[in-house]
């Protein structure tokens, strides 16, 4: 029996625009790929292990030709809309009180200051969470075993009555592989917001 449900937030909540990010941050950038050191950084950054300084002066560092505004931009290029409606989904959805919400998201700080400007009822949806756990915030990201493990036992959840949403194969992978109840959701064909006709049998 599911308890708890635990989303993701790109995909899931927020519309995102990855390909086209990447193809425009590529270009840029004058490179044709991501180097290790990147991806690494990046990665860094998204478990809040560097600050937004220091991001933002890594890139500065090794691309002297672009400022910090258009770093910026760049970097938020991948943030879309927050249609109204999965906002009242997940109203109505903590109205019914049957089940335990929590939020699990790789997101860092330039991009959540990112939805606070442009999301208006940004302090409404994170009311409607049991537990809000943003990856820069807690020093962990997905796809790690051990950020999965700390919404379990901070939570005292018992994996099998959770039941985790996101876009991501690698962190379903993860997920699945600690017995949590999931869904690789496709966000060109699938909608959060119709989560209990697409997965009634779940539940």
């Amino acid at each position: 029996m599911i308890k708890t449900i635990i989303f993701d937030f790109g995909n899931v909540f927020i519309n995102l625009n990855i390909e086209e990010a990447i193809k425009k941050t590529l270009e840029s950038l004058n490179i044709t790929e991501f180097t290790n050191e990147i991806i690494t950084y990046n990665s860094l950054y998204e478990q809040g292990l560097v600050s937004t300084d220091q991001f933002l002066m890594f890139y500065k560092d090794n691309f002297p030709n672009i400022s910090k505004e258009e770093l910026i931009d760049l970097w938020n290029l991948i943030l879309k809309d927050f249609p109204d409606y999965r906002l009242d989904f997940l109203k109505d959805l903590k109205a019914s009180s049957k089940f335990k919400l929590i939020l699990l998201s790789n997101t860092n700080e330039l991009h959540i200051n990112w939805i606070k400007k442009h999301v208006s009822f940004y302090e409404n949806f994170k009311n409607c969470f049991d537990a809000f756990y943003l990856s820069h915030e807690i020093n962990l990201r997905k796809p790690n075993a051990d950020i999965f493990e700390f919404v379990l036992n901070k939570n005292n959840l018992k994996a099998n009555e959770c039941f985790f949403i996101d876009d991501n194969k690698d962190n379903i992978e993860t997920a699945k592989k600690l017995n949590i109840k999931t869904w690789h959701i496709n966000p060109e064909s699938e909608d959060v917001a119709k989560m209990f006709k697409t997965k009634s049998h779940l539940f």
